[in-house]
């Protein structure tokens, strides 16, 4: 696609009053930011508390990813598959039109380059978004590698198009809203054989952030199917032992599952480092060795704050002591932020995520209030986060949120039982996620919302790519969450993850005794020193009984996709 004709089709059709080009120097970010700070669209927090830092408030009617607006309109529905919203591509594109047709008058219409990966990687994949929203700008600018240095590059390479507005256009001497968004009309589609995404009516998350969840995963994980590689909902983190040997580990977990707090672990054993490569999205390819080899395609987090805290997550803390961007958190009386879980009480005079002073019993930070911020601010950053070629993954971890049946680790026999393991992903549904809380909600491999085809496909293309002569990792369950009888959780769960860890290094190193299970193999011991009072007897427990009823789910379950689904899964299903 030719970028300048592509920009003047779209000029033409939003109606902008001007148009930016970003540079992504820190200099336009403060700029664009202060600007939105003198028309109310931001808050500016203490400088001495929190160093260039900033609040946004979103409209309480855009507060989320919203899936029963999110579209992939392949030109054959069953490319979609089940799991997908879709409609026939030249009738949403009608309708898209119309909607974008002038939805940018009196706005500016930015013009954000940027790269999915470290700009010298071959594995990194470079896009142009056109947006309205200012905020969506700054957020890319962390999470991303954008500005100058990408425009230059775009000469030499293809790119993905993407187009996102507020939909709120301004008449002349019109007063803009401080969250302006189009809620009636919001849609997020994508066009996976054109490689390419519209976004209209919301200005949060990844609705407005195109390289996050819309290009990174949907989009991107049609092109690894389509070259041979996966595009994951992955985080990316490298772990060294006490004796200085290093793996890195790839581990998928679907929402308020500990995906953060885990891929910036702080160990409670002495001797063992954790290094983060990413936190949410992995690209990995089959290298010239055999292995597995991955890059982080995000520049920065877009983390959930509530929860955040020293306890769970110190790394995270020490990442978001400056230069960083809250959404939907409270403010304090001193100009800082403060979130349910931060592990401080809420101070006098909070001013909660509406805008208005806090009163206890209501939510003072929104459950999905965020935060974002630069991967390099992390204390723990991995060194080689930036390499070209990637790092190598020695394991793979699918762990979902379950009180019962699924025990605390599980290794694999198989690639294909392994497989089966990510399929079968399983979570309880919390307060914060639509639908009745504890209920089961089926994940596969933390991709149901994110996807961009068939995820009977995807099953088989998973499959597939195990096949030939490969160092395949070794693949893993894992549940944190497994609770007693009165309801209490059986393991303490945040820096003690490390004692699982070390188990599945010892397995890597060909050490670490297991026991045989219909889940799988189970670690005899763990080392539990300095831990009282763990059952490791009931964490590890499998019930035969409610693990053929949790198969028995799985096959309905796969009955979904019909034909698609793969039958070596049937297979592993029946043994």
């Amino acid at each position: 696609m030719n970028l300048q004709k592509w920009l003047a089709e779209m000029q033409a059709l939003c109606k902008p009053d001007r148009i930016y080009i970003c540079d992504g120097s820190d200099e336009e970010y403060h700029r664009i930011a202060e600007e939105m700070v003198k028309c109310g669209a931001l808050i500016a927090l203490n400088p001495t508390l929190r160093p260039r830092s900033y609040l946004a408030r979103s409209n309480p009617e855009d507060v989320a990813r919203t899936e029963k607006d999110t579209f992939i309109c392949s030109q054959q529905q069953e490319d979609a598959g089940p799991t997908n919203n879709w409609e026939e591509p030249g009738l949403m594109l009608q309708r898209l039109k119309k909607l974008f047709d002038g939805c940018m008058r009196g706005r500016t219409m930015y013009v954000v380059p940027y790269c999915m990966g470290p700009l010298t990687s071959p594995f990194s994949y470079f896009a142009v978004q056109l947006t309205d929203s200012p905020y969506a700008v700054l957020n890319m600018r962390w999470m991303t590698r954008m500005g100058s240095e990408v425009l230059a590059l775009l000469k030499d390479h293809s790119f993905s198009p993407g187009v996102h507005s507020v939909g709120v256009p301004l008449s002349p001497g019109e007063k803009d809203s401080s969250w302006p968004c189009n809620p009636q009309n919001r849609l997020i589609v994508h066009f996976p054989e054109e490689r390419s995404v519209w976004s209209f009516g919301s200005g949060y998350g990844g609705n407005a952030l195109l390289g996050k969840k819309c290009l990174a995963l949907r989009i991107a994980s049609v092109i690894a199917r389509d070259e041979g590689w996966f595009a994951e909902h992955m985080l990316i983190t490298g772990i060294t032992s006490p004796e200085g040997k290093k793996h890195y580990i790839a581990a998928a977990f679907p929402s308020a599952c500990g995906k953060t707090n885990f891929a910036m672990l702080a160990p409670t054993l002495p001797g063992w480092k954790v290094e983060c490569v990413g936190d949410d999205i992995a690209w990995m390819h089959w290298g010239a060795d055999g292995r597995l080899w991955a890059i982080n395609p995000e520049a920065g987090f877009f983390g959930v704050a509530p929860g955040t805290s020293e306890r769970t997550n110190p790394n995270m803390l020490r990442a978001l002591a400056s230069d960083a961007l809250f959404t939907n958190v409270a403010l304090t009386p001193d100009g800082d932020v403060w979130w349910e879980g931060i592990g401080t009480p809420p101070p006098q005079g909070l001013i909660s995520w509406l805008g208005v002073p806090w009163q206890p019993g209501t939510p003072a930070a929104h459950p999905n209030s965020r935060f974002t911020v630069s991967l390099k601010r992390s204390p723990i950053c991995d060194p080689a986060a930036e390499s070209p070629t990637g790092v190598p993954i020695s394991a793979i971890l699918f762990g979902g949120r379950r009180a019962h049946v699924v025990p605390l680790v599980t290794e694999a026999h198989s690639w294909r039982q392994g497989v089966l393991m990510g399929a079968m992903l399983s979570s309880e549904r919390t307060a914060a996620a639509e639908g009745l809380v504890g209920e089961i909600r089926r994940d596969p491999f933390a991709m149901l919302p994110f996807c961009g085809y068939n995820m009977g496909d995807y099953f088989a293309h998973w499959l597939r790519m195990g096949q030939g002569e490969k160092k395949l990792p070794r693949i893993y369950s894992v549940n944190w969450f497994r609770k007693n009888s009165e309801g209490q959780f059986l393991w303490p769960g945040f820096g003690d993850n490390i004692r699982v860890i070390k188990w599945i290094f010892e397995r890597l190193e060909g050490r670490g005794e297991s026991m045989e299970s219909s889940a799988g193999c189970l670690p005899k011991d763990l080392d539990l020193s300095g831990l009282q009072g763990i059952d490791l007897k009931a964490l590890l427990s499998v019930d035969q009984k409610a693990w053929e009823h949790e198969v028995e789910e799985m096959k309905r379950y796969a009955e979904r996709f019909k034909d698609r689904f793969p039958q070596e899964l049937q297979s592993e299903l029946s043994l």
